[in-house]
């Protein structure tokens, strides 16, 4: 088995989820036109593959653990192709809704099989890299999912976007049934899964520290999404177009980053660099707080910094996580996963309240303040206690 290109195979799986979560975001107002339904409701098929793409992630990590790497990814890219092929022919909303779920619930397996295959497969330093080369790939999904669909749908129409959907994951499903073999450890036997596993990993404090960073992270990449448009049309009158161009240098910062995230570990201790990136993460959301109102160049530079921050800690996280359990470490996986989702989905919530009650300055101090605390917390747990309290798996 040639591992590094079993890397790329899991890594195009686990790259279909966020690429198809945001491939039809630019034509969503022609999606209601054509469907003759209300943006609101066009909206909830975005929220509806967001929230069966959480919740698959708690079930996909224990069948993972359980039943075996090939078969739970198979599984899961069947089910998407055939879903992607009913949201092509779907011809109202209703049953629009249905299949976005459906394909989350099939591709959802993409990201926690892929971690746990890459885990599998390799050891120390060349983890490392190889977490870094997979967080590269996944992170192309939301930079090259409007980019893509807007072609498409302007070519042709948004129902050719599924059909490049099922054709890809059809592809993606032909080479992993080709090549991808099981990497479960045959001297591995997981336990019964019980509910109360999902606590244990919470009680770890490794496993407790990188689920929860991810929450942070990822709640504060998604106030980026969410709320920057709106400085971009208020604040310097940009375009739709100009606006999405806005995105790409965070997106590929988070590229770039994760590239090096993964190199840098080999010269670096995990637990070290990850303390150090999130402070740098919070830092770079201050700058960003300080000069986004000064110039356009200015609110760049603070978006970037972020984005290469946050690609940078990515496979250090996954690197550390998947080290700390390796009896059940889908299921770890899977509830990090989650908590990241769960970042997405509290962000416009929470963030709106606080921009109404006190716009942006409170809506990102907020984030300053608490990513900051987490920090100072991080440190404490991961450093403080390092010298004298090794990470006990209690998986």
């Amino acid at each position: 088995m040639n591992r590094r290109f079993v890397v790329y195979l899991v890594a195009f799986a686990a790259f279909l989820g966020p690429f198809t979560q945001t491939i039809y975001t630019p034509v969503l107002p022609e999606v209601a036109s054509q469907l003759h339904s209300t943006s609101f409701v066009v909206n909830l098929t975005i929220s509806v593959f967001t929230l069966f793409l959480a919740i698959m992630q708690m079930i996909y990590g224990p069948l993972t653990d359980s039943k075996g790497r090939r078969k739970v990814m198979l599984f899961g890219l069947t089910l998407y192709v055939i879903a992607s092929a009913g949201c092509f022919f779907s011809e109202s909303i209703e049953l629009l809704l249905v299949f976005r779920a459906l394909q989350a619930i099939g591709i959802a397996a993409g990201s926690v099989v892929a971690v746990t295959v890459i885990s599998d497969l390799f050891d120390g330093k060349e983890r490392g890299q190889a977490m870094g080369t997979f967080q590269m790939l996944v992170s192309l999904g939301p930079v090259l999912g409007p980019v893509i669909g807007g072609f498409l749908s302007g070519l042709f129409n948004f129902h050719s976007v599924f059909l490049a959907l099922a054709a890809t994951g059809m592809l993606v499903l032909v080479f992993n049934y080709l090549y991808l073999k099981e990497t479960k450890p045959d001297n591995v036997e997981a336990g019964r899964f019980q509910p109360r596993d999902f606590a244990k990993i919470l009680q770890n404090r490794i496993g407790s520290s990188i689920i929860y960073l991810g929450f942070i992270q990822y709640y504060v990449f998604y106030d980026f999404l969410v709320f920057l448009p709106n400085i971009l049309s208020d604040r310097y009158g940009l375009s739709a177009e100009q606006k999405g161009l806005v995105f790409l240098p965070m997106s590929l910062g988070i590229v770039v980053g994760s590239y090096f995230g993964g190199k840098i570990q080999a010269r670096i201790d995990g637990e070290k660099l990850v303390v150090l990136t999130t402070f740098l993460n919070a830092i770079s959301v201050l700058f960003f707080l300080i000069f986004y109102s000064i110039s356009l160049v200015w609110l760049l530079a603070g978006i970037i910094f972020f984005g290469l921050f946050l690609g940078l800690s990515l496979p250090v996280q996954t690197t550390l996580l998947t080290g700390a359990f390796t009896k059940n470490r889908a299921t770890a996986v899977g509830a990090y996963n989650l908590f990241r989702y769960m970042g997405m989905a509290f962000s416009p919530i929470v963030g709106s309240l606080f921009y109404h009650i006190g716009g942006y300055f409170l809506l990102y101090g907020f984030i300053v303040v608490a990513f900051l605390a987490f920090s100072f917390l991080l440190s404490r747990r991961l450093l403080g206690s390092q010298a004298n309290s090794p990470s006990l798996e209690k998986g």
